[in-house]
């Protein structure tokens, strides 16, 4: 069988399924072809809103079991229900699962279900879940094949006791103890949701500090309150080997140390998954960790072949992916679509929540010099005060000569909320100054983005 498209794209995650919408919206002709069972990508299936579900949930049930007294709420015994709790999420991801499906109805895009592979610039050869091909002709095609973990050498994943983020969604009980190989978001993000159902939790990280490309001095106060709550953080630590022994598993150090847990976590990153869909034999250049190059375009330099995502490298984030996805739509509509990289935030959603948009201060001095730092704690503000959230600051960083806002990072609640409104003023290429003179509304957190602008000026009212 074969189907004809204006447009079709490999790979149904953030960046794809948002491609081919924006390009039905444009009117082609489009469809989306999935090897998966379900669209949404990792982000939606094994990712970002599973991770985030388990996050609200163990956050819920910390706060409930140590934290409610201080709010004048008695409670009785509390107890987990671990079940229920992964239960929910998969409820959660059931129904963002079937709004994508509904978008796609909405919008009609086609959803082809199977393993997309090039066999020509405008070709694709899909084989169903049956092993049967069909093929899906269109003048142009983008690829927004995604990521894998990437695995301990030696050590595959068996989602059994040596997990990628995958099995550590999906455990049948809290663990006594996770070794966590990766002090980055993942590793982070997931530690967390154990650690507060009662898990002892160990970050091995290789790098001097964990979360080692956000800005210094957040991730410092964010170790030490890391720390605070139980998390055991090694930094500056090389592991070699990983592992199964009875009943666990055992990390072995350079130095020769060892450490024995009952899981361990590999969340040493991810690589663009790009073997597959018959890449190399058009000649579509990869680098050196195996990501598709693109010009600024967003085109692979071969037919009307585009890429996006987590396939092309850079952070990997699935909302640059959902921009790049509309980016590379309009283009191959023949509009002129654009990223602005600069104004693209990144949320660790830890508590406190972190997040940061723009140049960190190290960054910032590196490259340009003199700039002026604000900062803002939210002890000092009325709304943390009153929800009992205190840890934490807002920093701002300018440019020292022009104002120029170059960067903000947040420690504290609700971070991944507040980066928005950065965002948006180094979209404008804003100063500290609109900012600061910008009326917000009180009490709220967001007035912590307000002082801390106002202390980069020198004009701090509330400290």
């Amino acid at each position: 069988m074969e189907q004809t498209f204006d447009l079709a794209v490999i790979g149904g995650g953030p960046g794809g399924y948002v491609a081919a919408i924006r390009a039905a919206q444009l009117g082609l002709r489009a469809a989306c072809i999935e090897r998966d069972p379900y669209l949404g990508g990792t982000c939606l299936n094994v990712g970002c809103i599973p991770s985030k579900a388990l996050l609200d949930s163990s956050e819920r049930y910390e706060q409930i079991l140590r934290r409610s007294a201080e709010h004048g709420i008695r409670v009785g015994e509390v107890s987990l229900d671990l079940p229920a709790m992964m239960a929910r999420k998969e409820q959660v991801v059931s129904a963002l699962r079937k709004g994508v499906e509904s978008l796609f109805r909405k919008n009609g895009v086609t959803w082809i279900r199977g393993a997309g592979r090039l066999t020509a610039p405008d070709r694709v050869e899909v084989t169903g879940a049956n092993g049967e091909t069909s093929q899906v002709v269109a003048p142009r095609i983008l690829l927004a094949t995604g990521s894998a973990p990437i695995p301990f050498p030696e050590a595959p994943f068996d989602e059994e006791r040596i997990l990628s983020s995958t099995g550590a969604l999906s455990l049948p009980r809290v663990p006594e103890h996770l070794v966590v190989i990766g002090g980055g978001v993942i590793g982070m993000e997931l530690g967390s949701v154990w650690l507060r159902l009662g898990a002892r939790v160990t970050i091995l990280e290789k790098a001097a500090s964990i979360l080692p490309t956000m800005d210094g001095e957040i991730v410092r106060a964010a170790a030490t309150h890391f720390m605070e709550q139980g998390f055991h953080l090694r930094t500056g630590v090389d592991v070699t080997s990983v592992a199964k022994r009875k009943g666990g598993v055992r990390v072995t150090l350079a130095d020769g140390g060892t450490v024995d847990g009952d899981y361990c976590l590999v969340a040493i990153g991810r690589r663009a998954y790009t073997e597959g869909p018959g890449i190399e034999a058009l000649g579509i250049a990869v680098d050196a960790r195996g990501a598709l190059r693109v010009d600024g375009r967003l085109h692979t330099g071969v037919g009307e072949i585009y890429a996006l995502g987590d396939a092309i490298g850079g952070e990997l984030l699935a909302h640059k992916a959902m921009e790049e996805g509309v980016m590379a739509a309009e283009n191959a509509a023949g509009r002129v679509g654009h990223v602005n990289y600069a104004a693209i935030a990144s949320v660790v959603y830890t508590w406190p929540e972190i997040a940061s948009v723009g140049l960190t201060e190290e960054r910032a001095r590196r490259e340009l010099g003199e700039v002026v730092v604000g900062r803002f704690p939210f002890s000092a503000s009325g709304r943390a005060r009153a929800m009992g959230e205190v840890y934490g600051f807002v920093k701002v960083v300018a440019d020292a000569e022009t104002g120029r806002l170059l960067g903000l990072h947040a420690l504290g609640p609700r971070a991944s909320d507040l980066i928005a409104e950065a965002g948006l003023a180094l979209e404008f290429e804003g100063e500290a100054a609109d900012l600061a003179l910008t009326p917000h509304a009180h009490p709220s957190f967001s007035e912590a983005i307000k002082e801390a602008a106002l202390a980069s000026l020198g004009r701090a009212i509330h400290l």
